[in-house]
């Protein structure tokens, strides 16, 4: 087992790293990574080994290995190729679009009331004990 002594962790969270190792393996990982990824996922979920006597009754924090099955663009991944870059490309002209505005609004001066005492704000905050005005 890579990274050490094993003894101060429970049976249970050994049965966890073998299950963990074997699913890894079945993806196509090798066995050191497997087994490496396997015992860094037990440490996360218990925080290490639990044998000892005053830490054994914690309980375990799955929230992580709960979420990832469930992540990973289920609805992009549902939608053609053609119309997932069509949106990457919209997505990237409307920012572009809206920087260029906001240096040209800064530039001028038109911009709105609320942007220029917010620039003049974290420009000059209330605790350098400089007054703004407009």
């Amino acid at each position: 087992m890579p990274g050490g002594d094993k003894s101060t962790y429970t049976n249970k969270q050994k049965r966890k790293a073998q299950h963990i190792e074997e699913g890894y393996m079945e993806r196509g990982i090798s066995r050191d990574e497997a087994e490496r990824r396997a015992w860094a996922t037990v440490n996360k979920e218990s925080g290490g080994g639990n044998k000892s006597g005053s830490g054994r009754g914690v309980p375990d924090n799955t929230s992580a290995a709960r979420k990832g099955g469930r992540l990973g663009g289920r609805a992009a991944a549902s939608r053609p190729a053609a119309a997932r870059s069509r949106s990457a490309r919209k997505a990237a002209a409307t920012r572009k679009r809206r920087a260029d505005r906001s240096i040209n609004e800064f530039e001028t001066g038109a911009a709105p009331r609320s942007l220029l005492t917010h620039a003049i704000r974290v420009a000059r905050p209330p605790w350098c004990g400089l007054r703004y005005s407009r």
